[in-house]
Order: C-alpha cells, then structure tokens, then sequence
C-alpha cells in the first residue's frame, strides 16, 4: 500500500522500540494518567540511553498520550472528555469522507492490497492480548480505510489524532465492553469497501464513530 505521509518506520528502529514500548505502558494503563515519566526511570527500565527516551516523548506529546510542562517536565496525559468528545467530533467530519475517498480512489490492484491489509488488522484486534494492543489493530484498520483519500493534510490530520483515539477506546471498554458490536461494525465497513461502495463506505463509517459516541459519553464514563 502507497501512502502519502512518512510512517513511525522513519524514527529510529531504537527509538520507535521505545515509542512503541510506552504508548503501550500508557493505553493499558501500567502508566497512569498525570504519572510523571522520567527520562532517566524510563531509560533504566527500557534499557536504552536518554535520548531515545526523550525523541519518544516529544512524539507522543505530538499524538497528545503526553504532556509536556516547562516546569513539571513530561507526563501521561489525564483523559479529559471535552478533549475525547472534540476527537471523536473531528473524526465524525473528517474519517466517513475520508473512507468514501479511498474506497472511490482504490485501483483494483490497490485496493485489494489495502483491503488485505484492513482485514489482517481486525484479525489481530480479534486475536488481541490486552485493550492496548487491540487499540493499535483498530487504529491500522480506520487507517488502511481513510490514507488512500488523495489528500495530504486530511490524512495529517486523522493520523494525528490515533493516539489519542486509542486512549479514549481503552478506557471506554474498561466501562461499557462493546469491542464485539465494534468488531461487527468494522467488517460491515470492510465489506462495502470491498464491494467498491463510496457512499455506504461514508454511511457506515459515520454510524460506526456515532455509535461509539453514544455508547462513551453517555453509558460510560471518559
């Protein structure tokens, strides 16, 4: 699959191990929210030097799972749910259009590699050991969906907010556990992409985001 934007690949293998080792820590919860995160605590127990540790928080203070205080230093950010409800109000505008283009865009070549890769990303959700790395599968898949739209900065602007999708996700299933109506969802979804459906693509994207809203931030508590 072509995609427009450069990927975590073009960090550093050592420093993209110690970005993946704890956005992980932080949507399964081992690191808690407005937990300090000391580059020295964090490089002994990686085992890695500073700065890889530090390359890794300034890009999650960038995807929004960290923040960064002059005075405080970095820490996991405190779920605050203006900010997931504003997320999930940019996917709602951004990600069905977003769908609908790919699925109008995609080659027949292309997109059965994309495809292929959408369906290999709920297979491992299905399979997934812990909310985090379900999170990371569910992520893959809205964006094998949405990164083949032909537009640049749209697809910046849904990657920017995956992290902080995933940390709401996490803490939603804690709650209200929906992953099997999810899961159900994302193969509807797959299904019209496949089919070749821009609009039932944009349709069902939009009631898939809709529905998770209404399940978050009514039934549950983010």
């Amino acid at each position: 699959m072509s995609d427009t934007l450069p990927r975590p690949g073009s960090l550093p293998s050592r420093t993209e191990a110690v970005l993946d080792a704890i956005r992980h820590a932080i949507l399964t919860g081992e690191l808690k929210p407005g937990q300090a995160l000391v580059e020295t605590e964090l490089a002994a127990r990686l085992g890695v030097s500073k700065t890889p540790v530090r390359e890794a928080l300034k890009t999650l203070a960038g995807s929004g799972l960290v923040a960064m205080s002059p005075y405080k230093g970095a820490a996991v950010r405190e779920l605050d749910q203006g900010l997931a409800r504003c997320v999930y109000d940019m996917r709602l505008l951004l990600e069905p259009d977003a769908a609908a283009r790919t699925t109008a865009a995609a080659a027949s070549a292309e997109g059965s590699r994309r495809w292929e890769a959408a369906g290999a990303a709920l297979d491992r959700a299905d399979l997934a050991a812990d909310a985090a790395d379900r999170s990371l599968a569910n992520r893959d898949f809205h964006r094998a969906l949405y990164s083949g739209c032909g537009n640049p900065l749209l697809v910046k602007s849904l990657d920017e907010l995956r992290d902080q999708t995933a940390l709401v996700a996490g803490a939603t299933w804690a709650t209200v556990p929906s992953w099997a109506d999810e899961a159900r969802e994302h193969r509807a979804i797959l299904a019209a992409a496949e089919a070749g459906d821009p609009e039932l693509v944009r349709e069902l994207t939009h009631r898939h985001i809709s529905s998770f809203v209404a399940r978050s931030f009514t039934e549950g508590d983010v």
